[in-house]
């Protein structure tokens, strides 16, 4: 087009732009405005119905129990017309709950399974009469360190065995 430079070219276009605007009538210019104006309106009435389908799903959704992450995983897989009644979406997220009934809070507690051998899955059963420190004081005991517990006084003996003792009145008792 023979431009030298850039700023000649936007200029030169510029120009052009400024004469086609000028050569409209004052008619043309107010029909140009009000076809844009309405195609604005056009595009944000298309949003406004794209917004309404997405809260008529989220709502048959949340209905069924489904709520945070959960609930946006289930828009992503709930398959339905655009143009869709609510029986539709209603039947399809029922659909959709029995195929994937965790994404609407129906997981429930999950019981491990049993481990090999027929041995509990959590582990080994726990050993019942441990009681913290009472290895180390039969030790004593075998070593001659402290008297057997048949010797001991009923204070004593809860505190080196580890447990409370019996609530006897010495009155009673005799």
């Amino acid at each position: 087009m023979g431009f030298t430079k850039v700023d000649e070219l936007i200029q030169f276009v510029t120009q052009q732009r400024e004469a086609q605007i000028a050569a409209l009538s004052d008619l043309e210019r107010r029909e140009q405005a009000a076809a844009e104006r309405e195609a604005i309106a056009a595009q944000r009435e298309a949003q406004a119905v794209a917004r309404e389908r997405a809260a008529a799903r989220r709502a048959v959704l949340v209905g069924f129990g489904a709520t945070g992450e959960d609930l946006a995983d289930a828009e992503r897989l709930l398959v339905v017309e655009d143009d869709a009644d609510e029986t539709a979406i209603a039947e399809a997220a029922s659909a959709l709950k029995t195929r994937r009934p965790e994404l609407f809070g129906a997981s429930g507690v999950v019981v491990p399974a049993a481990a090999p051998g027929g041995s509990p899955a959590g582990g080994p059963w726990p050993r019942g009469g441990n009681v913290p420190g009472s290895h180390g004081a039969d030790m004593a005991r075998q070593r001659g360190f402290l008297p057997s517990s048949l010797d001991l006084p009923p204070a004593v003996k809860a505190e080196v065995v580890g447990t409370t003792p019996p609530l006897v009145d010495d009155a009673t008792s005799r």
